[in-house]
């Protein structure tokens, strides 16, 4: 029997890891990068969290690029960010979120939301690709990711673009000023496939962890509008698409309630 090395490739349609052609990763050393969070509020703690990672003020100022000068959330966990003075929607990504995955494919990943008043919120949409369960210290595909945080590796943050959001119900109103963003919220996916995408569909990350579960918040860092990294990437393949009509633009994870012990109790829309 002949043993034959087969070269790693990524197969989704997504920007691919940091060092890949066309990655969209945001390394901390961005000169782009002009503010970081300045406060904190409404940090409600997921299950499987260990008291020494429950430190919030880790994920203020800038990023530190490591494993252990982070903010657990816990799975199902959330952390509201202040931003003072608040982030503008300019030209190309206006921000990025830092994680502290020690590789390119253990991601552990998180839904974004933004509010000018820091009551009304609104979520950046998001896709999973990933077909089936993630083990507590298994793999994903970030070409199978889009539009969550956690898809990079420490050092390197994921940036989000508010224009992308423009044409959210809670924009259109007036509720959520663009142009005076005050507030980030970061809320843990539940890797076991409880939580869902923008499409309906189920996001699987590494399930079950221990310790310091969940999203690890290193920092959030703004730009106020930054091109994004030159080249393009160019999948070798697009996995097939599923047919299933999904639940519209209110899917995914919203906390409603906290329970001792500390547990987060989730409501599907």
């Amino acid at each position: 029997m002949q043993l034959v090395a087969v070269p790693l490739t990524w197969a989704g349609p997504y920007p691919p890891a940091e060092d890949e052609v066309g990655s969209h990763a945001i390394s901390m050393d961005n000169h782009a990068l002009i503010s970081w969070a300045t406060g904190y509020s409404d940090y409600i703690v997921g299950d499987n969290v260990e008291e020494t990672w429950q430190v919030p003020g880790n994920a203020l100022g800038e990023a530190e690029g490591n494993s252990f000068d982070v903010v657990a959330l816990g799975s199902g966990g959330m952390l509201t960010l202040v931003f003072d003075p608040p982030i503008e929607n300019g030209e190309g990504w206006d921000f990025a979120v830092f994680e502290n995955s020690f590789s390119d494919r253990y991601l552990e990943l998180a839904h974004v939301e933004v509010s000018s008043d820091g009551i009304d919120f609104v979520r950046f949409d998001a896709i999973s690709l990933t077909p089936n369960p993630v083990p507590g210290f298994g793999n994903i595909d970030p070409t199978d990711v889009d539009g969550l945080a956690g898809k990079y590796r420490q050092g390197y943050g994921t940036p989000f673009n508010l224009e992308d959001i423009s044409d959210k119900p809670g924009v259109l109103s007036g509720n959520v000023d663009l142009s005076s963003i005050s507030h980030i919220r970061i809320v843990d996916v539940v890797g076991d496939g409880s939580c869902l995408d923008s499409s309906g569909e189920v996001i699987y990350d590494p399930y079950p962890t221990a310790g310091s579960a969940g999203f690890d918040l290193d920092a959030v860092g703004v730009s106020n509008g930054a091109p994004y990294p030159a080249g393009e990437y160019i999948p070798p393949e697009l996995p097939p698409e599923s047919d299933d009509s999904g639940f519209g633009d209110d899917t995914g994870c919203f906390v409603t309630a906290i329970q001792a012990p500390i547990r987060a109790i989730w409501l599907y829309r």
